[in-house]
């Protein structure tokens, strides 16, 4: 006769060898990976991380140090001597009046470019998503064609071509290329956020009366702040670090951080006191950018994975 104990003792057993089993079957690979998803992972990928922020490090403390002794001997050499570190630097760079122009003139075409790109390509993006009109897949396929295009293929015909309407070298010139060449990149991406917003939603919407002005700044716009947060994340950095198209279209009077550390490199190789900060300053402000909108990107980035 068979009891409940038994019974218990017998499914217990069974599940035991299936276990087994199953560990059994797993390969090598699987069963390494298993064990090392803890705390060794952990220390592996902290390690990875330090290794690849010691050239910020680096150039962080080589900011906070004087030219003969950045010259004498290594920026680690802080971490025995303390006493080196000084903010005489920086104050020596807020008095060179080529690097806080130069700043100036970064912002005054980052922002423009920015805000541009981002507010044209949402009205792009919900247009080739949600409205119709003659032609609206072949102009979406021209847009994606334009992804392809590189910028140095551009660099020639549109200089001659700023030159003759007099905008070559000039702040607006650089705002507008960046405008142009961001907007295929910005209709692509936000047109397939929006399309996936659900069609009853804006229907409901539409029921109740709202225009298409209104529904895209009352539904669309508060739905894709993800993707429209990531988007400006996006093109800030790649205007801001940008020295190609800078270098060219800029003005060469107020040129902007990128071109200005270039030309102190070749004017004063020895200056690194006031390279070092300059180089530390131009990109602390677009990680501070990212950092202030890290939540928005990282949904908007998931949220285009997932669907």
């Amino acid at each position: 006769m068979t009891t409940p104990s038994t019974t218990a003792a017998a499914t217990r057993t069974a599940s035991v060898s299936r276990s087994g089993a199953e560990q059994a079957k797993q390969s090598l690979g699987s069963r390494i990976a298993a064990r090392a998803g803890g705390g060794v992972m952990r220390v592996f990928l902290i390690l990875v991380g330090l290794f690849w922020l010691m050239p910020t490090i680096g150039l962080l403390l080589s900011s906070l140090r004087s030219g003969e002794e950045i010259a004498a001997t290594g920026w680690w050499k802080v971490f025995t001597a303390p006493s080196q570190l000084t903010f005489d630097n920086y104050s020596r760079l807020l008095d060179n009046p080529t690097i806080t122009q130069s700043l100036l003139s970064t912002v005054m075409i980052t922002v423009p470019a920015t805000v541009l790109v981002v507010v044209i390509g949402s009205f792009a993006g919900y247009a080739f998503a949600w409205m119709d009109f003659p032609g609206r897949d072949w102009w979406f396929l021209l847009v994606v064609g334009l992804l392809v295009v590189p910028v140095q293929v551009a660099l020639v015909p549109v200089s001659k071509l700023f030159g003759e309407i007099g905008i070559f070298e000039t702040t607006f010139g650089v705002i507008l290329f960046h405008t142009a060449f961001g907007l295929p990149f910005a209709i692509f991406l936000l047109r397939n956020f929006f399309a996936e917003i659900p069609r009853e939603l804006l229907e409901a919407a539409r029921l109740d009366g709202a225009g298409e002005i209104r529904l895209f700044t009352r539904v669309v716009m508060p739905l894709g702040g993800p993707a429209i947060a990531s988007l400006g994340i996006f093109q800030f950095l790649w205007v801001w670090n940008d020295m190609l198209v800078a270098l060219i279209f800029a003005d060469s009077d107020s040129p902007p951080i990128t071109v200005a550390l270039q030309q102190q490199v070749r004017q004063f190789g020895n200056n690194i006191d006031v390279l070092a900060p300059g180089a530390f300053v131009s990109m602390v402000i677009p990680l501070a950018v990212f950092f202030a909108f890290q939540r928005q990107f990282v949904s908007g980035v998931m949220a285009g994975a997932v669907k």
